[in-house]
């Protein structure tokens, strides 16, 4: 069951793209769709701020991809992906996200953390009992956290109605081959 939710509550929404994207791509071969995520995350509430958090990984499609969720109301913060000698790369918000949702938390009624990551349990507990916030999780519910959706006051499995989260990749059709209509003339 849901929490309450109240059309004068300050909500925060801040998003771990990579986490989201990870979760979409590995369970559905898909992206998720964070202009719905957003719609369910504010659920006709006072949005107040809306932080999307992306490591950059230099690809041609990426730009775009910021372009559009600046389009869709969230603020970006973006970081350079780090490289390890390996080769092992990895774009990590856990701190950042953590310290954004502190320091707005005295602001804010709400707090929607997109992300299924237990590693935001401490996080979530913090806000409920030092600051008194809401804590609202929105995650893939196959690939979260099952601590993490007991430590908030309410979570959101985006597998439940997953077709509304996700955009699936467009399938290349081939056209038909136009073949010439063979026309005769009758006597």
């Amino acid at each position: 069951m849901g929490a309450i939710k109240y059309s004068d509550q300050r909500v925060g929404v801040l998003v771990d793209v990579q986490n989201m994207y990870h979760s979409a791509k590995s369970l559905y071969g898909a992206r998720a769709n964070f202009l719905e995520i957003l719609k369910t995350a504010t659920a006709g509430r006072q949005l107040i701020r809306a932080i999307a958090y992306a490591s950059r990984a230099d690809t041609d499609e990426e730009q775009g991809f910021f372009e559009a969720m600046e389009k869709a109301g969230f603020e970006m913060k973006t970081k350079e992906l780090q490289v390890f000698a390996g080769g092992m790369k990895k774009g990590n918000w856990d701190v950042d996200i953590a310290l954004d949702a502190i320091r707005l938390s005295h602001r804010l009624d709400v707090i929607v953390l997109v992300a299924g990551d237990g590693d935001f349990v401490p996080l979530v507990d913090y806000l409920k009992n030092v600051h008194g916030v809401k804590t609202e999780v929105i995650a893939f519910g196959k690939s979260a956290s099952g601590k993490l959706r007991e430590a908030a006051d309410d979570f959101i499995d985006l597998s439940q109605n997953y077709n509304k989260y996700l955009i699936r990749p467009r399938k290349f059709v081939r056209p038909m081959p136009i073949r010439p209509v063979k026309r005769g003339f009758h006597n």
